[in-house]
C-alpha cells in the first residue's frame, strides 16, 4: 500500500495526518490544481455535492449513498470547512482523494475557502487545537490562494510570499519552488471558481454577478487572492437567487447580490446552458429548484450545525445528463464520535463586520454578515 493510500484509509477513520504529511499532501495537490481552469470542464456521469462544512461523518453517509471515489465521479461545490467538528479531516480526505484520483473528483471554491472567514467560523481554531500551531491552516489556505495556472506565483521565488500571515511559513517558498521550476507565469489563479458539465450544466458555489454575462468572462478572473469584498469573484461565491427580486438586489449577507429569474434566464440563454447548479444556502429538503427549473440549490450537510434538522441531498447526472436526487439523513450520533464541546466556539459569537465597497453606488457600506446564513 502506498503512503497516499494509507493516508486515505487513515483519514476515512477520521484520524488526522501528521503535520509533515499534510504539508507534503498539499504540495502534491498544488501540482494538480494549478492545471485547472476558472471554469473547469467536467464529464458526465457525475455526482454533484453541496456544502459539507466539516461534518465528517455526514460526508461518510454521502459516500455510502453516492458510492466511493473513484467508482463515482464527484463534483463538490465548496464550503468544505467551518462550523462542523471535523473540518481538518473532511478537507484533507477530499484533498487526498483529489491527489489519488485527479480525474474523478473536482473541488471548486466556496466562500468559506477564505482566510478571513475560516478565522471566524472554526477551521483556524480547529487546526490550532489539533496541531498546536497554525501551520496546517496555512498549508491548506495556500491551496486556496497561491496557485498559478501555468506555474507558481512569482512572489514565492524571492523566498517569501507577501500574502501569507507570516512569510517564513509559506508552503511553497519553504520548499524551494519558484516560477522557473514550472512554466512561464501568465495567469495567477487558485482553486476552481466553477465547473461546466458537458457544456450544459454550469456549477458554482454561490451564484451570478452583474459583472459577468458570459463564461469567458469568468475564465479571465485573476483568482490569486483572498476572496475580495466585492466584484465578480466575490459574487460567484456569495450571491443567492431570490423569488421576490426582479433583476439584481442587495444581499443581506453583506457580500454578493440577490438575483431574480430574469437574470438566470439571460445567463443560461447567452451561454447555451440548460441550467445552473449551486450550493451555499441551507435547504431543508436537501435541494430546491427555482425559476422554472433554471437553477437548483443542492445542500449536502444534513442536520446542519448539528441542530437545524434538515435532510441533505446529492444530484446524480448520468451520461445523458438525466437527473436523480438522492436524499439522506445525518449519520447516527452514536456512530459519529462527536466531541462533547463544540470545536467552533464562534457559534456563540456575533457575526463579523464585513467592510465592502458598494459597487452599486458611490462610497462604501458597512454591513453585517448573517450568522447562520453565512454558508
Amino acid at each position: 500500500m502506498s503512503d497516499l493510500d494509507r493516508q486515505i484509509e487513515q483519514l476515512k477513520k477520521c484520524e488526522p495526518l501528521k503535520e509533515s504529511e499534510v504539508k507534503a499532501l498539499c504540495l502534491k495537490a498544488m501540482e494538480i490544481l494549478v492545471e485547472e481552469s476558472n471554469v473547469q470542464r467536467v464529464d458526465a456521469p457525475v455526482t454533484i455535492c453541496g456544502d459539507i462544512h466539516g461534518q465528517f461523518y455526514d460526508m461518510k453517509e454521502l459516500f455510502k449513498v453516492g458510492g466511493d471515489c473513484p467508482k463515482t465521479n464527484y463534483l463538490f461545490l465548496g464550503d468544505f470547512v467551518d462550523r462542523g467538528f471535523y473540518s481538518v479531516e473532511t478537507f484533507l480526505l477530499l484533498l487526498a482523494l483529489k491527489v489519488r484520483y485527479p480525474d474523478r473528483i473536482t473541488l471548486i471554491r466556496g466562500n468559506h475557502e477564505s482566510r478571513q472567514i475560516t478565522q471566524v467560523y472554526g477551521f483556524y481554531d480547529e487546526c490550532l487545537r489539533k496541531y498546536g500551531s497554525v501551520n496546517v491552516w496555512r498549508y491548506c489556505t495556500d491551496i486556496f490562494d497561491y496557485l498559478s495556472k501555468n506555474g507558481v506565483p512569482t512572489e514565492f521565488s524571492s523566498g517569501g510570499c507577501t500574502g501569507c500571515p507570516t512569510n517564513d511559513s509559506c508552503l511553497l517558498s519553504n520548499n524551494g519552488l519558484s516560477c522557473d521550476v514550472h512554466h512561464p507565469i501568465e495567469d495567477h489563479v487558485v482553486q476552481c471558481l466553477s465547473a461546466l458539465i458537458e457544456n450544459k450544466v454550469f456549477s458554482v458555489h454561490g451564484g451570478l454577478s452583474p459583472a459577468i454575462s458570459t463564461l469567458d468572462q469568468i475564465r479571465t478572473i485573476d483568482r490569486k487572492q483572498e476572496v475580495p469584498h466585492d466584484g465578480a469573484m466575490c459574487d460567484l461565491l456569495w450571491s443567492d437567487p431570490e423569488d421576490i427580486v426582479d433583476g439584481w438586489g442587495l444581499s443581506p449577507r453583506g457580500a454578493g447580490f440577490l438575483f431574480g429569474g430574469s437574470v438566470v434566464t439571460s445567463f443560461t440563454h447567452s451561454n447555451n446552458i440548460d441550467y445552473i447548479c449551486r450550493a451555499h444556502q441551507l435547504v431543508m429538503e436537501g435541494y430546491k429548484w427555482m425559476f422554472r427549473n433554471q437553477i437548483v440549490t443542492v445542500w449536502s450537510a444534513p442536520n446542519y450545525c448539528y441542530r437545524c434538522g434538515n435532510v441533505a441531498a446529492i444530484l446524480e447526472l448520468d451520461e445523458n445528463l438525466n437527473k436523480q436526487f438522492r436524499v439522506f439523513d445525518a449519520a447516527p450520533q452514536c456512530n459519529s464520535n462527536y466531541p462533547m464541546q463544540c470545536v467552533i466556539g464562534s457559534w456563540n459569537m456575533g457575526p463579523p463586520s464585513f467592510i465592502c465597497q458598494d459597487s452599486r453606488g458611490s462610497g462604501s457600506c458597512k454591513r453585517r454578515l448573517l450568522h447562520l446564513d453565512c454558508m
